[in-house]
């Protein structure tokens, strides 16, 4: 199997150290760690932190042949603020490397042979690389949106346009307060709300993530809940992005969907659970955690 991420890699910078990040590389990474064939399309800036980030995407076995070099712009950079609960927020620099992903033959060529194309809304927040992504959709056989909503890098018509191109949607449920409001979708219920999305998007795979109260997952009219795990939380960066990964490797390769979710949400505990977005665990530690509960 082979899935191809599309969009930012940054340097994630907390008040007292900083990391390499970004969602569509912390899920490659995910990926990679499950022994998926994983690469990732993006733009890093000709400077040490975008050379640093060539070297560490190297070091973790991730192909460097769709890391593409921007000589205008620097490599993205993000100021991260933890509250006493752990949950991350965000303020992102702009514009950077990551804005202006171009359109090559050699990411062309990885869409088509991957069995997934991942994107997230956040990459398409410019114009070139917004208009490099609507063109590999094109040449994708499978594709996974990531909702990923940062005021102010995102409007109604960008949602509107990236949610009819997926073939499966993730988001989180303040997300999707924030998708009911701009198109107007007045059902009170978790199941009905999806319901209305997918009937608004085309699309018959979504899937809500809820923190520590687990997920829900709309799989071809059928839907299926985790409650989540209990974790003493140290940081919930890359957590969501783990989900994501684990759920589409597991899907992607025939799982049924409720152990599908299962594991998912247990990978993403035990990523809220350790410092950093991509701890990683063995097969037997994620099902010891899943019995331990």
């Amino acid at each position: 199997m082979k899935i191809t991420c599309f969009g930012e890699v940054l340097w994630d910078i907390f008040p007292n150290h900083k990391k390499i990040g970004g969602a569509p590389l912390n899920v490659a990474l995910r990926l990679k760690t499950m022994g998926i064939n994983a690469s990732i399309i993006t733009k890093v800036g000709n400077d040490e932190l975008g050379q640093d980030i060539i070297q560490y995407i190297s070091k973790q076995g991730l192909s460097l042949d769709t890391i593409q070099k921007d000589y205008q712009y620097h490599t993205g950079e993000v100021l991260v603020s933890l509250d006493q609960e752990g949950t991350a927020s965000y303020e992102i620099s702009r514009p950077v490397a990551w804005d202006f992903i171009e359109n090559t033959q050699k990411a062309e060529e990885e869409v088509i042979i991957s069995d997934a194309f991942i994107f997230g809304s956040l990459a398409a927040r410019n114009d070139v690389s917004r208009n490099t992504l609507f063109k590999l959709f094109n040449k994708a056989k499978f594709k996974i949106l990531d909702v990923n909503l940062r005021p102010p890098h995102y409007d109604t018509q960008l949602l509107n346009d990236l949610m009819k191109k997926a073939d499966f949607i993730k988001l989180n449920d303040e997300e999707l307060d924030e998708i009911c409001t701009h198109f107007g979708i007045k059902e009170s219920t978790l199941e009905e709300q999806i319901k209305s999305i997918a009937a608004y998007t085309n699309t018959s795979q979504i899937c809500i993530t809820k923190g520590g109260k687990g997920a829900t997952l709309y799989y071809n009219n059928s839907f299926y809940h985790n409650d989540g795990y209990t974790i003493k939380v140290v940081d919930t960066v890359g957590a969501g992005d783990s989900f994501l990964a684990t759920l589409i490797s597991k899907l992607v390769e025939k799982n049924e969907p409720q152990l599908s979710v299962n594991y998912a949400c247990a990978i993403g505990a035990m990523v809220a659970g350790s410092a950093g977005a991509n701890p990683v665990f063995s097969d037997r530690e994620v099902q010891d955690f899943i019995k331990s509960q």
